[in-house]
């Protein structure tokens, strides 16, 4: 079974960065790809950013590209997702998740992630 815990998460002030972790165990982190979703208040659970097993091919959900990066560091079975330039409208619970699938196709659905984390809450105050 693979545990996956994020880390990262606060509150602050639009235009200010914020970095999350997402520390995964019990399984080889490399054998996932792996992803970043988002659920606001009273929405449902979205997508932001995907990445392969090897870090090489990245999806980003259309609001987030070009203010986040997420990466990953398998020599540490850890991913990250750098958020610059944070919006009010970013505010939300920010989940890790994993999938086991072989092939990876980027825009994945909530459905198609196999683990999550229990999330981390990110508030962006105007």
């Amino acid at each position: 079974q693979v545990q996956l815990v994020e880390s990262g998460g606060g509150l602050v002030q639009a235009g200010v960065s914020l970095r999350l972790s997402c520390l995964v165990s019990g399984r080889t982190f490399s054998s996932y790809h792996m992803g970043w979703f988002r659920q606001a208040p009273g929405k449902e659970r979205v997508i932001v950013a995907t990445i392969s097993l090897s870090g090489s091919s990245i999806y980003y959900e259309e609001s987030v590209k070009g203010r986040f990066t997420i990466s990953r560091d398998n020599a540490k079975n850890t991913m990250y997702l750098q958020m610059n330039s944070l919006k009010p409208e970013d505010t939300a619970v920010y989940y890790c998740a994993a999938t086991s699938r072989p092939y990876y196709s980027g825009s994945y659905s909530v459905d198609g992630m196999n683990f999550w984390g229990k999330g981390t809450l990110v508030t962006v105050s105007s």
